[in-house]
């Protein structure tokens, strides 16, 4: 899909130009094996990571607190309607996968994954939501920032930007949180247009088939 996203690794920052490998080419369908280690480290088929595998420690993730943090006076209301459904729709969609972590939606406290709605237009940079990762960072629909120590994640933010398409809102925010649990990488081949992970399109609006199969994988139940 048309976003960006920044791998913030031990605790320092990557620049706001800097960006890892966002997306891998696959020729045509691969295995289970090869699509979750190109979505979790960036691996090409029968490859090695080129990035590190990354997930919640398991003291967070029972639950992972969701919310908005903060709307922008420039973000449009019915695009906010919108986008605060999807995130719900996205957290079921992500529990009744059998993954072992649970997402809750809160509305106030401290938020796991907070997302931004900013009025930052597309090609634009984004300001005002006071996330080191986020703040002066380019962004196209969407952004999202994930800081890490070892293989834990400590902090992840989601940004959505004003010029997001109505009909892109669903698939956006479903890709975007489950990208913050650790599957960061995008996929580009025609054969996964209907994925989540597509780096071309934004079409699914369901977790399933080998994307859900890969969350599970990223974290197992014991």
């Amino acid at each position: 899909m048309l976003r960006r996203l920044i791998l913030a690794l031990p605790v320092m920052l990557a620049p706001a130009g800097v960006a890892a490998q966002e997306f891998v080419p696959v020729p045509g369908l691969i295995s289970d094996e090869d699509f979750y280690r190109l979505v979790a480290c960036a691996a090409p088929p029968g490859g090695g990571c080129a990035k590190p595998m990354i997930r919640w420690p398991e003291t967070r993730r029972h639950p992972l607190r969701i919310g908005i943090a903060a709307i922008a006076p420039g973000f449009p209301g019915y695009k906010f309607d919108l986008v605060d459904r999807a995130i719900d729709t996205a957290i079921d969609q992500i529990n009744a996968t059998g993954a072992d972590l649970v997402l809750m939606r809160v509305y106030e406290g401290a938020l796991d994954v907070p997302f931004y709605l900013v009025e930052t237009p597309q090609g634009g940079r984004i300001e005002g939501t006071s996330i080191a990762e986020l703040d002066g960072a380019d962004i196209a629909m969407a952004r999202v920032a994930l800081r890490s120590r070892g293989g834990d994640i400590h902090a992840a933010a989601i940004a959505i930007s004003q010029d997001i398409r109505r009909r892109e809102i669903i698939s956006v925010v479903l890709e975007e949180l489950v990208q913050s649990l650790g599957l960061p990488t995008d996929i580009d081949g025609p054969a996964y247009d209907r994925s989540i992970f597509s780096e071309t399109t934004n079409s699914a609006v369901w977790l399933r088939g080998q994307d859900a199969t890969a969350l599970r994988r990223h974290y197992p139940r014991p």
